[in-house]
């Protein structure tokens, strides 16, 4: 029996389906039992919670790339935390682990949903942003798919980010020049002064279009897309011969009723480009190499990330619907603490 542990924790589930942009009355705190762990698997102390744009897709109606959630069920959502007991080989108590555990204080699992970290290379919430999965995902989208050259100009929207700072950083490190698209002077500071970009451009100037041909003269090659919309629009036409687009994210659609119709379509034919979309856990394949060469990136001082963190599980749905309109800087995170 682990001592100390209380008979109840918190969970947020899915308690309504949102009509556009999410509200608080769509998420729902509930107390239940804290389950012990069987043979094989574990009990974690989730200490902290990602929150991400994917999780407004699993709130629709219909399944995307991965099923919906359906009401009632416990948010998704990956965690940092600590094993507290342990009947699976391979783990001990104390160990830190990352897994996608949920919104809530504790969770049972098995080995094949956890990933042992080494909080003594960085801070463990790191493993939830540059050195986890968005890292990687960063990494991912660029290498495999944009396929940079060093000399070319790298592109890269919600450049503030938890992906798009870290994609400019590798691009950087592969010696492109990178240049960012993110909302605001501040933002658009942090981009060129902590990430090191080249080049910011702020969407929300009433010159963006001109402003953003001014920072791109030699073209681009590389247009990492988190955002979609009109930003995709505004890009297309600046795009050379053969360039290359992954495509991240849509998170200027996740909240709209209505489809966006990119106007600019025809310049994907007229340059040759190619466009595609791409999906972490379709390629688990590139997730060792990309660790190693983000780590390595992180210990010789060349990855920089940033962090808002959001103070209690009771939190987590108003951090997650500020995310979504662009409050956070860097990586959003909740830190659970129990009343």
């Amino acid at each position: 029996m682990t001592p100390n542990l209380p008979d109840s924790q918190r969970q947020i589930i899915y308690a309504k389906r949102p009509q556009g942009v999410p509200t608080v009355d769509c998420f729902r705190l509930i107390d239940v039992p804290v389950a012990r762990p069987g043979p094989g698997k574990v009990l974690v102390r989730n200490d902290v919670l990602s929150v991400d744009p994917y999780i407004r897709m699993r709130m629709e109606e219909k399944d995307s790339y991965a099923p919906v959630m359906a009401i009632g069920d416990v948010l998704v959502g990956r965690t940092v935390g600590q094993v507290l007991e342990s009947h699976a080989d391979g783990f001990a108590e104390g160990d830190w682990v990352v897994g996608r555990l949920g919104w809530q204080d504790y969770s049972v699992a098995g080995p094949g949903e956890l990933q042992k970290i080494d909080v003594s290379l960085a801070p463990q919430t790191a493993y939830l942003g540059a050195l986890g999965s968005t890292g990687i995902t960063a990494w991912v989208g660029l290498m495999a798919f944009g396929k940079p050259k060093a000399g070319e100009t790298v592109l890269v929207s919600a450049a503030s980010g938890a992906v798009g700072s870290v994609v400019g950083q590798i691009a950087k490190l592969k010696g492109c020049r990178a240049v960012g698209i993110a909302g605001g002077a501040s933002k658009c500071a942090l981009v060129k002064d902590a990430y090191g970009f080249d080049d910011c451009v702020d969407y929300k100037s009433p010159d963006f279009a001109d402003a953003l041909a001014r920072a791109v003269p030699d073209g681009v090659d590389v247009y990492f897309d988190n955002v979609g919309g009109p930003i995709l629009d505004a890009v297309l036409p600046l795009l050379n011969n053969f360039a290359r687009i992954p495509l991240c994210g849509l998170v200027s659609q996740y909240n709209e009723t209505e489809p966006y119709r990119v106007k600019n379509l025809r310049e994907i034919f007229n340059r040759r480009v190619t466009m595609r979309g791409f999906v972490l856990s379709d390629h688990r394949d590139l997730w060792p190499e990309a660790t190693r060469e983000l780590i390595a990136a992180y210990a010789g001082g060349h990855l920089k990330y940033r962090e808002t963190i959001a103070e209690g599980l009771e939190n987590a749905p108003q951090a997650f619907i500020d995310m979504l309109a662009g409050a956070n800087v860097g990586k959003q995170l909740v830190r659970l603490r129990r009343a």
